[in-house]
């Protein structure tokens, strides 16, 4: 039975770089996969996953007004999938999210979303928040922040380096604009005036 799985982590814990192993390992055994990941975010190129360790792959670019769920049957009805990757799957919507789940249940594909899970206030993205609620799975990707525990947390940094309390919550960016932290961190960082 195909499942929705959901891995989610803070900036900089290698969830890109896993989703690119295991795309590469299921073509490997000659197997087509889909990978997906959202139009707006061109960092490594438009349609390009691409991982702080210098893995990347080519990927199909969605947009929020796009039916994943009819977009994946028609290509599987092409030729068949045999795994659907999402990365920056906080990006999705909630109806994409539901798409997805729909893949796995009516269609067959095994489907993993690789994500944050919250933004630099602390809040969930819609994607990530319907993934929490819907997905078959959990996995947790783990990273550190500086004083050696778990970072679950992330602070967006502006152009002069100062910590940002406001602002949209997407702004694509990297390692010059997010940190990852514990929540203790995080939060003297966040009410530092």
């Amino acid at each position: 039975m195909a499942k929705l799985y959901f891995s989610y982590a803070t900036m900089n814990a290698g969830k890109s770089t896993l989703l690119l192993q295991a795309s590469y390992n299921y073509q490997e055994r000659g197997m087509r996969v889909l990978v997906l990941i959202a139009a707006f975010d061109d960092r490594a190129g438009k349609g390009r996953i691409s991982s702080r360790i210098g893995l990347s792959a080519e990927a199909t670019a969605f947009g929020h007004e796009d039916d994943l769920y009819a977009m994946i049957e028609k290509q599987h009805a092409d030729e068949k999938i045999a795994c659907v990757f999402v990365d920056e799957a906080q990006f999705l919507s909630e109806e994409q999210v539901w798409q997805l789940a729909r893949v796995a249940d009516r269609v067959g594909i095994p489907v993993m979303a690789y994500g944050l899970r919250t933004d630099f206030q602390g809040k969930l993205f819609p994607g990530s928040m319907a993934l929490l609620a819907i997905a078959d799975e959990l996995r947790e990707v783990r990273t550190i922040c500086h004083c050696g525990r778990k970072a679950t947390m992330v602070v967006r940094l502006d152009g002069e380096g100062r910590v940002a309390r406001e602002g949209a919550q997407i702004e694509v960016g990297g390692n010059d604009k997010y940190v990852s932290y514990c929540r203790r961190h995080w939060e003297d960082l966040m009410s530092e005036a």
